[in-house]
């Protein structure tokens, strides 16, 4: 089985405070399964974290983390969200995500 952490993306830009956590999980859950978003079989979804608009997202397959981070754009969509809300998609790593909420903490 592949480690964990090349199974997993960090998620930023969730629009937090709009809806439940599980139903924004759920609708994490459907966009990173979606072929459209180059995606595939999820096996776990981390919402919310500590950190304000940040999810993780394991998927089953650690290829499907390439195919997701090759997409050019994720545009969060749901008939629950009034709008598309964009999402920065990052590879997981201690590094990576230390950064990655230093710069959201730093967000207006």
């Amino acid at each position: 089985q592949a480690a964990r952490s090349t199974r997993t993306i960090v998620i930023a830009g969730v629009p937090a405070g709009l809806l439940q956590d599980d139903v924004m999980a759920d609708i994490l859950t459907i966009h990173f399964q979606m072929s459209r978003n180059n995606g595939g079989d999820v096996e776990e979804v981390t919402y919310p974290t500590g950190n304000k608009g940040v999810a993780y997202i394991t998927f089953e397959d650690p290829e499907v983390v390439e195919s997701v981070l090759r997409k050019d754009q994720h545009l969060l969509q749901d008939k629950r969200l009034s709008r598309l809300y964009p999402l920065t998609v990052t590879r997981y790593c201690q590094h990576v995500s230390s950064s990655l909420i230093h710069l959201i903490s730093l967000m207006p």
